[in-house]
């Protein structure tokens, strides 16, 4: 049967929906007015952008600071990560430019040869699978020690001083760990005479010696505040006359 509606079905679609997207354009509206009207949410946020600059930091909105105080450390950490990155592929080209050291071979003469060869021994048999080369691996334990050692003489830093202990543990360990067993007592023995020794130059001015602080306290002379007012003279009474001869 023939509906009575001469109007296609799409045309009544269309005009519906037109009909329900009217109630929430005139809301929208409604509410940007209001909003940008004088004590509407919009208008106090400008109000508040437009008496920053004058107001100071002090004086500006609390959001603004907390807008302010994100962006600044979100900066900071951008820069902080780009600053990392350039110095950690600066120092890995400066690792990568060092001459190969032979790790694995005892090149070294003399005393320092029974703490160095353990420790280019032990480095050589434990860096395999690391990114980087023994040699690199190498370099990297001379420049640490070498830099505690200036810094802890020049700054006195108790972080410095603390690398510089741990790198001196740690060689003396790989030092007792790589020397055969039946000189390893006395190789051990001279790495922790030569470490002390140079501890004496990384450690200056550090004392086992509590610090005592004692204070004494001398009690002054009691002073109470009085004022004295001074009495007024008396004036001569005028009654008195000198007697008269005659």
């Amino acid at each position: 049967m023939a509906t009575n509606d001469p109007t296609p079905a799409a045309d009544n679609d269309r005009t519906t929906k037109t009909k329900k997207e009217h109630p929430r354009l005139a809301s929208a509206r409604a509410w940007w007015n209001e909003a940008w009207a004088e004590g509407g949410v919009l208008h106090e946020r400008w109000e508040d952008v437009r008496r920053a600059p004058g107001a100071g930091w002090h004086g500006m909105a609390n959001w603004i600071k907390a807008v302010a105080a994100i962006t600044m450390f979100s900066i900071t950490v951008l820069l902080l990560t780009g600053a990392v990155d350039v110095l950690l592929d600066a120092a890995h080209h400066i690792l990568t430019a060092v001459p190969d050291v032979q790790v694995g071979n005892n090149t070294s003469t003399g005393v320092w040869a029974t703490i160095d060869n353990p420790i280019r021994s032990y480095i050589a048999a434990h860096s395999h699978g690391l990114p980087i080369s023994a040699s690199t691996v190498y370099t990297v334990w001379q420049i640490t020690g070498l830099f505690a050692l200036t810094a802890g003489f020049a700054t006195r830093s108790n972080g410095v001083r603390l690398t510089w202990t741990a790198w001196g543990a740690a060689s003396i360990a790989m030092v007792w760990t790589t020397t055969p067993e039946t000189s390893r007592t006395v190789a051990t023995g001279i790495a922790v005479l030569a470490w002390t020794l140079a501890s004496t130059v990384a450690l200056r001015g550090l004392s086992l010696r509590p610090t005592v602080f004692t204070h004494i306290h001398n009690a002054g002379p009691e002073i109470r505040p009085e004022i004295h007012i001074p009495a007024p003279a008396t004036p001569p009474a005028d009654n008195v006359h000198p007697l008269q001869k005659r």
